[in-house]
């Protein structure tokens, strides 16, 4: 099974990678940090990093706005903000391959229609499968949403641990990271944007 298989944007097929190429990397990185990749405990570790790998960074071969495309117009005339809050958060930062950990707030504006509520947590775990800054996984979800949905109004907001700055480097523990990104009407009217906080304070 080859791991990556895309093309670039010169159309040319990007590098492929086999699992055994991997698992090779692996046992070099083992070696390197001080290990016997041959001892009995390890023998069997690159194999397992590989499919956690790609458990890990599944979403650079899904599309966050696949999970969009069934919506339902049956609702009556609503017309207000849908909150879902407190949707898991499991990352990794694109500098270090660390975890990032927390939890995603996201509200939309109906136009007309709305969408499965499962739908929207699976499309942050597609964009959160992938390395990341929390910034733009922020900004992605949110564009993302509000262009599948054609949605009045769009906000996502993104409070995570980092490990990255956690377990090394400056190594505060307790810290953690708000990002917040609105569109259409939770950008124009403060009303909005101000209600949606108090929701997901509570």
């Amino acid at each position: 099974m080859k791991l990556v298989k895309d093309i670039d944007k010169s159309g040319q097929k990007k590098h492929e990678v086999s699992d055994k190429q991997a698992e090779e990397a692996f046992k070099t990185i083992l070696t390197w940090i001080g290990e016997d990749p041959n001892r009995e405990g390890l023998l069997e570790t690159p194999k397992r990093v590989v499919k956690a790998f790609k458990e890990y960074f599944k979403g650079y071969h899904q599309d966050g706005s696949a999970e969009l495309l069934k919506t339902f117009g049956d609702v009556e005339g609503y017309d207000d903000m849908v909150v879902e809050k407190n949707i898991t958060l499991e990352s990794h930062c694109e500098h270090h391959m660390a975890p990032i950990i927390g939890v995603v707030h996201i509200a939309y504006i109906p136009n007309k229609k709305v969408v499965g509520l499962s739908k929207l947590a699976r499309t942050v775990e597609v964009f959160s499968k992938r390395l990341q800054t929390q910034e733009r996984l922020t900004m992605q979800i949110a564009k993302t949403l509000m262009n599948a949905l054609n949605a009045k109004g769009v906000a996502v907001t993104i409070d995570a641990a980092h490990q990255c700055m956690t377990m090394r480097g400056i190594k505060k523990e307790r810290a953690t990271t708000v990002t917040n990104y609105y569109l259409g009407t939770f950008k124009e009217d403060l009303s909005y944007q101000n209600r949606y906080l108090r929701y997901i304070a509570k």
